[in-house]
């Protein structure tokens, strides 16, 4: 006789935990900081030490700082002296520009800041055509704005250019030129043409080679002496070229790292529909690599970005100089450290935003492998 089998389930279920309902900040402690005796005590001495380390900072900079104020004398000298910083606010931000065209300046920086919240604010319309007059248009404004000398614009050169002005400046130029000089030079290094392969090697192998101070030394101090005596070029542009250049090097690496995870497949596929070598690129090779290498994008342009305090070698005060001129004056000496303290949180603000866009970018690309 056949056993029956009884498809009801006869022994009862152990009784489990409930499930946690803990949520806002006591949850998120107590699953992430103290959720067991060992993580509690590591995360309790690690507050301690952090809250005695960035105490004093928080007293020097903040509760015991002076704010207001135009000379020295308005500072009691307990804690950070910010008025150094408010006296010399327009120099840090204009430099040299005179003051009468300096509107010219707050309109560029007023249209950069609506052109880049226009690409990253995700549901604004007509990004094609933004994102187009950006890289087309915009640089002929901001570039007929800030040097004039067109349609009845003072003309300001660029040596009378300095100061966070400046340092934006050359960011972008160089942001903007980098980026693709270094896809066709990744492009190039694995091209199957020996002479186009050949150059793009021996450019990035050269460029990588050699400092950046070096870069900007030559530009600005040898160059002239190769060059004929009638041609004149301009410091500031000079300065431009070498950091697009040494930067552009390196960018073509991080490009070709991308390259090279892509399966040689996409680009069979590619071939297998009729498609030719740019359109392939365009359209199937690119798209992909440039994705997987977002972080060393822009790893690289936080780096340029940083690395434009160098210029101050050849002349050009951007906004760290700037500071450091203005701690020469004998009517703030002895507020270096405010300076510095100021012109870190300015640098930090950008590389963090662009540390943070680039993340949103990431989570928003993956679309899994």
């Amino acid at each position: 006789m056949a056993s029956t089998i009884n498809p009801v389930r006869t022994p009862m279920i152990e009784a489990r935990q409930p499930p946690n309902q803990s949520r806002g900040l006591v949850g998120w402690l107590r699953a992430n900081l103290f959720s067991s005796p060992v993580n509690s005590i590591v995360s309790v001495v690690t507050i301690v030490l952090l809250v005695r380390l960035i105490w004093p900072f928080l007293e020097w900079s903040l509760f015991d700082a002076d704010w207001l104020g135009t000379t020295r004398e308005d500072c009691s000298g307990d804690g950070a002296c910010w008025v150094f910083i408010s006296a010399r606010f327009e120099s840090i931000v204009y430099g040299f520009y005179p003051d009468v065209a300096r509107w010219r300046v707050d309109i560029v920086f007023a249209l950069m800041a609506l052109l880049i919240a226009w690409l990253a604010i995700p549901r604004l319309p007509v990004k094609r055509w933004v994102g187009l007059f950006t890289l087309v248009g915009f640089p002929v404004i901001a570039y007929f704005l800030l040097l004039g000398g067109s349609f009845g614009l003072l003309y300001v050169p660029t040596r009378e250019w300095g100061g966070l002005m400046l340092t934006l400046t050359i960011a972008t130029v160089g942001i903007v030129g980098s980026l693709p000089l270094g896809v066709l030079l990744a492009l190039g290094r694995r091209s199957k043409m020996p002479l186009i392969k050949g150059v793009s090697v021996i450019f990035i192998e050269f460029w990588r080679g050699v400092p950046l101070i070096t870069v900007l030394f030559m530009a600005s101090v040898m160059l002239p002496l190769f060059v004929p005596s009638e041609i004149e070029f301009d410091k500031l542009l000079r300065a431009l070229i070498g950091i697009m250049f040494f930067w552009s090097a390196y960018m073509a690496e991080v490009v070709r790292g991308g390259l090279q995870a892509i399966d040689k497949g996409q680009n069979e596929a590619g071939q297998a529909l009729g498609l030719g070598y740019w359109r392939r690129m365009a359209l199937i090779i690119l798209p992909q690599a440039l994705k997987l290498v977002i972080p060393g994008i822009v790893n690289t342009f936080i780096a340029l970005f940083k690395d434009t305090s160098l210029v101050l070698i050849i002349g050009l005060f951007d906004l760290l100089a700037i500071i450091r001129a203005g701690l020469t004056d004998t009517n703030w000496l002895g507020f270096a450290m405010e300076g510095y303290v100021f012109a870190a949180l300015v640098f930090w603000i950008f590389c963090f935003g662009m540390s943070r866009y680039s993340q949103y970018i990431e989570r928003r690309l993956h679309t899994g492998h």
